[in-house]
């Protein structure tokens, strides 16, 4: 009877309720990331996830013009000045690089030099991310899932691979709290080329690859970078073939643009969660048969911390709020 006892008590324990922090589309924004952790250690998460899309999407050089002067923009700044700049730039994810005239110069006439600009900025970001989370969640054993989405470039995953505290693997299988959870990712063709895309049918082929390792779907959390296609979580502008807005009677007109194969994909396998981010002027949620779909949207480049809060048990999900600030 005492072993008994002791088992039933473990399953008990199993069966508590944990709370998730979601994010996406982070973008490089450093007050951003820092609010996402903070926001964490506030509400005693047992898990944080980021949906993807870390990287940053510009670059600015500072012209180093000697003398403790420095240049942005054509405006002049001094060693104080340049450091507010820099905050700035970091606090809304642009990334900079310090530079000569002639660095500049060579750099603007060369892609592949910016290409290598570009990567050192996204390496770097990422390690002082690592860094700011170790020192944030020192002493805890919170996991931080993270994955990249299609503005990420591969290389991304090495560097992210270098934390303990990160959990990368896309279409790896883990264990949160005895719910399967994993991570996609690719999206479907954008107007914008970018580089994690695929063809409808491919994307169909990797999620089925993945679920159908699955032992129990129904308790299954699903970090998917796409919304599901028709819902609550995918209106963004309709363009036209300038890729410009389409006005009507003074208002832009919306259109859905998230992935058939994912909705596809819920709609077959009925998991409890599915976690989404990627189109950012659609914060929202929505069901997908059964299944609770979220997407928190993004003000990355203001420095607002979209978020939800998700309370989960093995058999639903008793909670989920929408954080903001």
């Amino acid at each position: 009877m005492i072993f008994f006892r002791k088992r039933e008590k473990i399953e008990k324990k199993n069966e508590k309720p944990i709370k998730i922090l979601f994010a996406s589309d982070l973008h490089a924004s450093y007050v951003t990331y820092r609010k996402f952790l903070n926001a964490g250690l506030m509400y005693s998460v047992d898990v944080l996830v980021i949906g993807g899309d870390l990287a940053g999407k510009s670059l600015k050089p500072i012209v180093d013009m000697g003398n403790n002067k420095f240049e942005v923009d054509g405006n002049v700044y001094d060693e104080q000045g340049i450091a507010k700049v820099k905050k700035s730039m970091e606090d809304v994810g642009v990334y900079y690089v310090l530079m000569t005239r002639e660095e500049v110069e060579e750099a603007r006439a060369n892609p592949k030099k910016q290409d290598e600009y570009f990567r050192a900025a996204i390496k770097g970001t990422l390690r002082r991310w690592i860094e700011i989370a170790e020192e944030k969640y020192k002493g805890l054993e919170t996991p931080i899932f993270v994955n990249l989405g299609n503005d990420d470039p591969e290389y991304m995953f090495d560097v992210l691979k270098e934390s303990q505290r990160f959990k990368v693997g896309e279409k790896e299988i883990f264990d949160v709290k005895g719910h399967e959870f994993f991570s996609y990712g690719y999206v479907n063709p954008t107007p914008w080329n970018t580089f994690r895309e695929k063809p409808e049918e491919d994307i169909y082929r990797d999620l089925k690859e993945i679920t159908d390792k699955l032992s129990n779907p129904s308790g299954a959390i699903y970090n998917i970078h796409a919304p599901p296609y028709f819902t609550n979580l995918d209106n963004a502008p309709l363009l036209d073939k300038d890729l410009k807005p389409v006005v009507k009677g003074g208002e832009i007109q919306m259109s859905h643009v998230g992935s058939k194969s994912v909705r596809k994909i819920i709609e077959e396998t009925s998991p409890l969660l599915g976690l989404h981010g990627h189109i950012h002027e659609s914060r929202g949620f929505d069901r997908v048969g059964n299944t609770l779909v979220l997407n928190p949207g993004s003000e990355y480049n203001s420095g607002i911390l979209h978020s939800y809060l998700i309370v989960v048990d093995p058999e639903q999900v008793k909670a989920y709020q929408f954080i903001s600030g």
